[in-house]
């Protein structure tokens, strides 16, 4: 072939070519004219076009498990998605189940394809997986190491391009919002503590596994009641948090005598929300900017909790540091009061979304007025003694004992007549597996608490009297007066 000054083929070169393609096309037809029926002819062609007019009208979006150095959320969607359809039609698969959570995950084990349809339109999913000959670094979000990933996964979503925007705007959202509800039915809620270097910030995790729930809580059912009512009201209004220009977040109060079910309550909500749990000692802190770190450092959709507050640590407040001794040295103390009210609903509130904070404490009398105020504890929720109602509820968790039973009556007058916690009632009923046994054990536990507290108040009055005859006007009391 003759080739020009340019590198490029002749025009001769180029006419020769396609002289020789026309011969075979001609010969080609002449051959098929001959030996296939105008109708088989027909029926081929019509395939032919068919076959071009099918793979020219299909639109596919690829879906990366990364982006960048950044995991892809609409690849984690895709997979979520996905895991409830494969075990149909896929007879490869790849199971796994992490030793610290109860669901198995299924997953693709090859290259396969999945069929979907949404709203009249069928869409392919095909997964495919790639290895690479040389490893890419990449941040894992989970612990913030860096970590060498050797394979390439994605996803084709292929479908006819006339619906290109109904997938990108119906059908992708869709399938985020399945893969969220899927993500929060196996969702395995985590505890989290200070790490054993406080100095580092870091978070550990176990499998949180307290079994409290709503329905085996003890406590006062208005009050039950109204709180899941506002639980549920935060978590459905993402859109008036953004429109009054406040951070998406809770605050919560929990006070009353211990032994009332406070941690026990803040379990309840958690099984509820589905929210991790984040127990932050106050006491590793040593500074504001230790606070921040780690508020940053804790998710979205989750509780954060820090008991016993009026006692856990001693704040210097806004007014001045905190001196040492009576010569006017101030103590070394770089975590206050203002960065804990910064940290509840300061400028630090609003990095990230759905947050539940919840303060406990014995008593509320000790807290400064300003950690009081709505924006940082938005309910107060009084945790107070057993009542009736609370031990038909334990009775029935613990006993499974239904409506009535011969010994309500006289529990009932016993708990209304005296201070008891349900942790103290509930120790009693489970020292036998016979309700009936058990009932008697609590009757006499009752009375005997009545007992002693009588002769405790007894004692008090007692011992108030006996003042009271030591503080009778003296003469020096009375020195001065005249009839």
């Amino acid at each position: 072939m003759l080739v020009n000054f340019f590198g490029m083929p002749s025009a001769s070169s180029i006419f020769a070519a396609y002289a020789s393609l026309s011969t075979f096309i001609m010969l080609l037809q002449t051959v098929l004219n001959q030996l296939m029926p105008h109708q088989v002819q027909h029926y081929i062609w019509s395939l032919i076009q068919l076959f071009l007019k099918t793979a020219t009208s299909k639109a596919t979006i690829v879906i990366e498990e990364r982006d960048g150095m950044s995991s892809n959320e609409v690849y984690n969607a895709g997979e979520i998605y996905l895991s409830t359809k494969i075990r149909e039609n896929i007879d490869l698969l790849k199971v796994s189940k992490p030793h610290n959570e109860n669901n198995i995950s299924v997953k693709f084990a090859q290259c396969e394809k999945i069929i979907d349809f949404f709203d009249g339109i069928e869409l392919e999913w095909k997964y495919v997986y790639e290895d690479r000959k040389n490893s890419t670094k990449v941040i894992d979000e989970d612990t913030d190491n860096l970590v060498f990933i050797s394979e390439k996964k994605y996803f084709e979503l292929s479908f006819d391009k006339k619906y290109k925007e109904k997938v990108l705007d119906h059908y992708l959202p869709f399938m985020l919002e399945k893969a969220k509800s899927i993500r929060a039915e196996k969702k395995v809620i985590k505890l989290h503590t200070l790490g054993p270097y406080s100095s580092t910030n870091v978070w550990d995790s176990v499998t949180f596994q307290h079994p409290s729930t709503f329905d085996t809580l003890a406590m006062d059912t208005k009050i039950k009641t109204s709180l899941i009512d506002d639980l549920d009201r935060f978590l459905q209004r993402k859109d008036f948090y953004k429109k009054v220009g406040k951070a998406w977040k809770r605050g919560y109060l929990l006070y009353g005598p211990p032994g009332t079910g406070k941690s026990s309550l803040i379990a309840a909500m958690a099984n509820y929300l589905k929210f991790d749990v984040y127990d932050l000692e106050l006491t590793n802190i040593k500074r504001d900017s230790d606070l921040r770190k780690l508020l940053l450092r804790t998710s979205n959709r989750s509780i954060l909790v820090i008991e016993d507050i009026d006692c856990s640590v001693e704040l210097p407040d806004r007014n001045g540091p905190i001196y040492a001794d009576g010569h006017g040295q101030a103590r070394d103390i770089q975590f206050t009061l203002s960065g804990l009210l910064n940290f509840i609903d300061g400028l630090w509130s609003s990095c990230g979304d759905q947050r539940i904070i919840v303060f406990t404490t014995n008593n509320r009398g000790k807290l400064d007025p300003a950690l009081l105020r709505p924006g940082r504890m938005d309910m107060h929720i009084h945790m107070s003694y057993l009542t009736p109602d609370g031990f038909k509820l334990l009775a029935s968790t613990y006993l499974g004992i239904q409506g009535f039973h011969p010994r309500f009556e006289e529990i009932k007058e016993l708990i209304e007549s005296m201070k008891i916690t349900p942790a103290q009632v509930a120790e009693e009923l489970m020292k036998s597996d016979d309700p009936h046994t058990s009932l008697e054990g609590l009757v006499n536990f009752l009375k005997c608490r009545g007992i002693e507290s009588n002769l405790t108040k007894d004692k008090g009055n007692e011992e108030n009297e006996v003042e009271n005859i030591k503080r009778l006007p003296s003469d020096s009391d009375i020195e001065g007066v005249t009839d």
